[in-house]
Parts: structure tokens; C-alpha cells; sequence
């Protein structure tokens, strides 16, 4: 049985969890909840624009903050703080990894 072979038939969870490490995950946990509510706030917020979207932005930088430049909608707010998220996770999986590896080569 290849490893291909036994990844296919773990949930996707599962895999998530062993690519990124359960800090990882509870990375993306909280950059969710943070956009959520920023989404939340910023949608009731009746006066001039609210700065709780600046929460998010923060919390997945510095990826999110380059990708601010791409055109001002809310669906490239969305896109800027998921993708951030998304590169910050990897990172940090990668740093789980190398961490529980200590100084063994990865085979």
C-alpha cells in the first residue's frame, strides 16, 4: 500500500490536520471567526465604514497585506484575508513539521 493509496481513504480533516498541525488549524479557526465578525460588524454598522476589518487584515498579514492592492470589493476583502490565512497556515504547518522533526532529515 502506497502512502497516496492510504491518504485517499483518511477524511479530509484528517489530512488537513496531519499537513497543518492542530495549531494550524486553530490558526484558521480563529482568522474565520475573525472575519466573520468583522463581516458582521461591518454589515450592521450604519455610520462611515468601520475599521473592524482591519482585525482580519492584521491577524493573516503580511500575505493579506499584499494582496490589498487588488481591487476595493468586498469579494477581494474576502479573497485577501482567506488566501493570507491560507499561506500563514502552510507556514506554520511547515514550522509544526520541521519542529517534531527536530534535526532528523524528512524521508
Amino acid at each position: 500500500m502506497t502512502g497516496t493509496t492510504s491518504d485517499s481513504r483518511r477524511s479530509v480533516p484528517r489530512r488537513l490536520r496531519d499537513h497543518v498541525g492542530a495549531v494550524g488549524l486553530a490558526y484558521l479557526g480563529v482568522c474565520a471567526v475573525l472575519l466573520i465578525w468583522a463581516l458582521a460588524v461591518t454589515a450592521g454598522e450604519s455610520t462611515d465604514a468601520s475599521m473592524a476589518g482591519v482585525i482580519p487584515l492584521l491577524a493573516t498579514a503580511p500575505a493579506s497585506l499584499v494582496l490589498l492592492v487588488l481591487p476595493d470589493h468586498s469579494a477581494m476583502f474576502i479573497t485577501a484575508i482567506a488566501l493570507g490565512a491560507a499561506v500563514n497556515t502552510a507556514i506554520i504547518g511547515w514550522c509544526t513539521r520541521a519542529l517534531r522533526r527536530g534535526g532528523r532529515p524528512d524521508h
